[in-house]
């Protein structure tokens, strides 16, 4: 029996994601003047903080997209402001550093027509520890941590609609519906596709109470559930044609393939650095959610149209 021919695809718009490449490493800022950047008298008792989440949060962008430290950031900030003429006090690094455990991040994304399609997935990145070439050269020197990173991506417009900031020990399927909570109520979720590991009771629950289909494979050793909700009843369905039709036919008739690109997410995820800066937890998320926004406008300037040829 012959082994099936590799599929081929084509880029379709090289030159408009050629532009947006370009875009994406183009050194000009645009600050609108209007923009809050000092924050607004709230009239309640104690020291009013001085700059708004809008300005702390571009200060913090600056900071992650080029790998600067924070006092380094202050110094580049300032430099902006002073090429765009704008009289604006900065935030030095304490103000910063303090700021960013508790700051709201604005993750801007865009929604597409129709059902929204979701691919979600996790990944591990590392805060603490010795690089990967010094532990292959000299071993483990002492304590590696990582942290755990869940993405739901909307498989239209390649935008990152939620995120959640885990430790490493905790398992994919128990975010799955911290994810899901993260869409909006009026906004209508057509699939959600992921691996094996969310082929849980609980990942199915939440996915029918939100009015969506699961796209998720059973397990090998997976067994049909009690019937005893619509959750367990989709879930056998999907059990039942794995079995009768095979995996891989499966795959290929509910598009599950797809789900490929969540981990190719992953990698520009990653792209900003194979590790966090932070050290509290809080920090961390942050840091993480900007590497997200920043990713969803890169999305915004334009990405590759790939069909299938063969």
């Amino acid at each position: 029996m012959t082994k099936p021919a590799r599929p081929r695809y084509r880029t379709t718009n090289w030159s408009t994601y050629n532009r947006a490449l370009r875009r994406r490493g183009s050194l000009l800022i645009w600050l609108d003047r209007e923009m809050a950047w000092l924050a607004p008298r709230e009239g309640r008792p104690g020291r009013p903080p001085v700059f708004s989440d809008a300005a702390i949060q571009f200060c913090l962008s600056i900071k992650v997209l080029f790998r600067l430290p924070l006092r380094q950031t202050a110094g580049m900030v300032a430099s902006l402001l002073r090429l765009a003429e704008l009289d604006w006090p900065v935030p030095d690094y304490s103000t910063l550093c303090r700021r960013q455990k508790s700051l709201a991040v604005q993750i801007p994304y865009r929604r597409a027509d129709g059902p929204l399609n979701l691919l979600v997935d996790s990944t591990g990145i590392k805060f603490l520890g010795d690089g990967e070439w010094q532990v292959r050269k000299h071993g483990a020197q002492g304590r590696r941590q990582w942290r755990k990173v869940h993405l739901a991506m909307d498989a239209a417009t390649s935008d990152i609609r939620a995120v959640e900031f885990t430790p490493s020990r905790d398992g994919d399927s128990p975010v799955l519906p911290e994810l899901l909570d993260q869409i909006p109520e009026d906004e209508d979720i057509g699939t959600v596709t992921g691996d094996g590991a969310y082929d849980t009771r609980r990942c199915h629950t939440a996915i029918v109470e939100r009015r969506a289909t699961a796209v998720i494979p059973t397990r090998r050793n997976g067994r049909p559930w009690k019937e005893d909700g619509p959750a367990a009843r989709a879930r056998n369905e999907t059990l039942r044609a794995t079995r009768h039709y095979g995996r891989a036919f499966w795959k290929r008739w509910t598009g599950y393939h797809a789900r490929s690109r969540i981990e190719a997410k992953m990698r520009c995820l990653k792209a900003f650095g194979e590790r966090i800066v932070a050290r509290d937890p809080d920090r961390q998320t942050a840091e993480i959610h900007i590497r997200v926004a920043l990713m969803n406008r890169f999305n915004a300037l334009g990405t590759a149209e790939i069909v299938r040829v063969a």
